[in-house]
């Protein structure tokens, strides 16, 4: 069987993997794609912009097309089909005959007919060949525009804020930004959100022209206002690339898109249409997902099976621009049709919208913007029209409680949990039972299940765990199938064995090589133990790249250097010795938020250099690389400020001198404030202390990050001595019972008792073991050793940081600078 797909997009490599997978024999598969690229993934395309590279976005490797028999023409449009040969014929000349065409062509950017488009500085978002042009010309603008209020629209605002462009505006023709999916009252609180991310939003505005000579200045609306900007990006919506399929004569729909019927036939039965090009009952599916489930039934067409389309649920919940944005069944049903429950908190940036039936015994649909915990539970019950509450405001109002999952209500066994790779309950039920697969990896390998946008996995783990227990199981959390153990049963077995290597611990724990997820798990669990160097031994293979060579790699593959600068006091000295580095590697220089200074664009071979320096002058590591204490933040306290209670920069001192290099399941931060006004936002940190009249306040478990959340206060009025002696414990409790990556308040939130349970614990000593946890985190500050000290002294260690084995003193000859404000910048990639 001859097959031959036209587009090499996310559709098109899906539809060849769901073919691949039914194995039909005989099979000829040829796939042509108008990109240099295979399939890369365009819904995290301004990922790219925040460091990824092509490879990290790419669907498969060009060695999977080789392994698969793909014979796969890239950069070579087909560019005629003869549908009476069944034949096609490509821009460079080739000639393929098949049995079976899939157009999986997809889209293309929608441009409004607005006068100046062809302007130098204005650019669609759409393609990586679209950003690298974008990339390069931000290098010169000050302000952006970007055209469309809808999904694309802003995560191109978002690419924005990554290139630097601090003056960046979004532009909707509608009343609001989202129209399809969120309401009024959505919209207003993602503007907001928007606003204080530096985004300034304009709906309702209707572009009239382009301004300038060559290169656009401004944009002027038809209400005649204008905007002045220095690059414009038009994310206005899409349009099906059909027009090789209105040349060879299919069937389009009203308004563009290959039509197609329930088995995604075109009016050609030997010729199908998949994703973005095709328009089943008049609809163009903008998402990935819908693409996804074509693609499956074509696979499905192709091997004797009888799969239809029927439609899909649009429901969707995004990230944003850190913003969780979610709407599912009918978003905007009201009126007499449905009773809407609405909850707004303009504070803290939270819209939950539900609309119910009259009687109140369904959910209809519903909005979630600022936090889309419970859209999983939310979406299942709309979809599957389960029973709704007696009273359906607890469905958004919780009252703080942890979010339902699927545990918590009983889906049926045709639910959909996997919208991107169509997979359903029964068939995750089954892969536990039948196949074996009793984590949340083997089960996503088997199925698929979570390996498109993520949305799911937490429901998809529920219905593992479900499953087992309903065989009777025993259910652990372990870390991957190379350890049948949690992170704390190995904290603790690892110290009882006597266990230092990744190795030693895999050997005595463990079955296979390991993986991506328990390589660096282990390794942050035996550096927490034993305070050990983490780039010694294997233990550097273990860990990223940023523990690797204990610097964060950083856009256009240079290094950062953070020295450590205890509660944020330096003196005149190492101020100076500090810029007398920057000025000797030319580094760019930058005071961070943490009250540290870090120096950007370092060669990887001036590492050991730059920290010889350094150390000479007395500094240490800041570990701002490692899943370690960063910084302990402290206000000027009663030394210099008025309002100061007590002398918080020498606590921040002591505290920092402390915990420096403390290895944690994540990176964990703190800081000291002199009085209430709190200038050193220490109910912000993992760890926060605050002065009183009495002594001090502790508070733990807060954050900032995408999901800011405070702190809470665990003991209240303690002096230095006690203080000091609960952090111990607050801290080693954590290490040795938190999952890997998980940061203290999403610990403490998934801790059954909460912060009531965790004062008993550290404050009260319910579970006896206090004087455990002090003796322990005594002996991790005892063996404190900067890393960067042992590196530079170690010749072994040392020789790690060079670019060319074979040539040390050669820098990497790809990497290149930029000025700006006088300062270098890492040039685009």
């Amino acid at each position: 069987m001859k097959i031959i797909v036209i587009g090499n997009g996310m559709v098109g490599q899906k539809f060849c993997e769901k073919l691949i997978a039914r194995a039909p024999e005989d099979l000829e598969l040829t796939v042509f794609g108008e990109e240099t690229l295979p399939a890369y993934d365009r819904v995290h395309l301004s990922e790219y912009f925040a460091g990824k590279t092509v490879q990290d976005l790419c669907m498969k490797p060009m060695s999977w097309y080789t392994e698969n028999n793909i014979d796969l023409h890239l950069g070579d449009p087909v560019i005629q089909v003869d549908r009476d040969g069944k034949t096609v014929t490509s821009f460079d000349g080739k000639q393929f005959s098949y049995d079976h065409l899939v157009f999986a062509t997809g889209s293309a950017a929608f441009v409004p007919p607005i006068s100046g488009v062809d302007k130098h500085g204005v650019f669609v978002y759409r393609t990586i060949e679209d950003l690298n042009l974008i990339w390069r010309h931000a290098t010169v603008a000050r302000s952006a525009v970007v055209i469309g209020g809808g999904l694309l629209g802003l995560e191109a605002a978002k690419a924005m804020l990554d290139l630097g462009i601090t003056d960046t505006h979004v532009i909707e023709f509608a009343p609001r930004l989202m129209p399809r999916q969120i309401d009024e009252g959505g919209s207003h609180v993602l503007t907001g959100k928007l606003r204080e991310l530096g985004i300034t939003t304009h709906t309702q505005k209707n572009t009239a022209v382009i301004l300038g000579n060559e290169t656009i200045t401004g944009l002027m609306f038809t209400d005649g206002s204008i905007l002045s900007t220095d690059m414009l990006v038009i994310s206005a919506g899409i349009k099906p690339r059909d027009e090789l399929a209105r040349k060879c004569g299919l069937a389009l729909g009203h308004r563009g898109g290959i039509a197609v019927n329930d088995q995604m036939q075109t009016s050609d039965p030997f010729i199908f249409a998949i994703g973005e090009c095709a328009v089943h009952e008049g609809a163009v599916y903008g998402l990935v997902a819908p693409g996804y489930e074509m693609a499956e039934v074509v696979a499905e067409q192709l091997t004797g099976g009888a799969r239809d389309f029927k439609g899909f649920d649009m429901s969707t919940k995004l990230k944003l621009i850190g913003i969780d944005v979610a709407s599912f069944g009918d978003p905007f049903i009201g009126g007499d049709e449905a009773r809407s429950i609405i909850y707004h908190d303009d504070h803290k940036g939270i819209y939950k919208r539900i609309n119910v039936s009259n009687d109140g015994s369904e959910l209809l649909g519903g909005i979630l913007v600022g936090d889309a915990e419970t859209y999983n539970k939310l979406q299942q019950i709309c979809s599957n029209r389960l029973a709704v509450p007696a009273s359906p405001v607890d469905l958004i109002v919780t009252g703080g409680g942890s979010t339902p999952g699927a545990a918590d209500f009983e889906l049926p066994a045709e639910a959909l949990i996997c919208s991107c790779e169509g997979v359903k309950k029964q068939t995750i039920e089954d892969a536990v039972v039948q196949n074996s697969c009793e984590s949340f990896d083997a089960v996503k390998k088997c199925t698929g299940a979570g390996s498109g946008c993520g949305g799911c996995t937490p429901m998809v783990k529920d219905i593992i765990t479900a499953t087992l227990k309903k065989q009777g199981k025993a259910v652990r959390n372990v870390i991957c199938e190379h350890f049948a153990y949690s992170r704390q049963e190995l904290y603790d077995l690892a110290k009882i064995k006597d266990l230092h290597s990744f190795d030693e611990v895999l050997d005595t724990l463990g079955t296979g090589d390991g993986c991506e997820v328990c390589r660096p798990a282990v390794s942050s669990i035996l550096a927490s133990l034993w305070n050990d160097l983490i780039i010694k031994k294997e233990s550097a293979t273990s860990q990223d790249t940023n523990d690797r060579f204990l610097a964060n790699i950083q856009k256009g593959g240079t290094y950062s250097v953070v020295p450590r600068i205890p509660g944020g006091e330096i003196t005149p000295e190492k101020l100076i010795v500090i810029g007398e580095v920057a000025k000797k590697y030319n580094l760019y220089t930058k005071i961070t938020g943490g009250q540290r200074i870090d120096l950007f664009g370092a060669h990887l071979n001036d590492l050991p250099l730059i920290w010889e320096a350094l150390i000479a002058a007395g500094f240490e590591s800041g570990h701002a690389y490692g899943k370690a204490l960063r910084t302990v933040k402290s206000c000027v306290g009663s030394t210099w400020c008025r309002f100061g209670l007590h002398d918080s920069v020498s606590f921040a001192v002591r505290v920092e001198n402390r915990y420096k290099g403390l290895r944690a399941p994540h990176k964990i931060k703190s800081a000291v404030s002199g009085c209430i006004r709190e200038c050193a936002e220490a109910q912000s940190k993992d760890f926060g202390i605050i002065a009183t009249e009495k002594g001090w306040n502790l508070y733990v478990c807060g954050n900032g990050g995408s999901k800011p959340q405070h702190a809470l206060l665990l003991a209240a009025d303690i002096d230095s001595e006690t203080c000091i002696r609960y952090i111990d414990r607050f801290l080693m409790f954590y290490i040795k019972t938190a999952d890997p990556l998980t940061r203290t308040a999403t610990w403490l939130n998934k801790m059954e008792g909460g912060i009531d349970y965790l004062r008993n614990v550290v404050v009260h000593d319910s579970l006896g073991i206090a004087a455990e946890l002090e003796a322990q985190m005594q002996t991790l500050a005892d063996h404190y050793e900067c890393e960067w000290k042992k590196a530079v002294e170690t010749p072994e260690l040392r020789k790690r940081f060079t670019h060319f084995i074979n040539a040390p003193e050669t820098k990497d000859p790809t990497v290149a600078f930029e000025t700006m404000r006088g300062q270098k910048k890492a040039a685009a990639w």
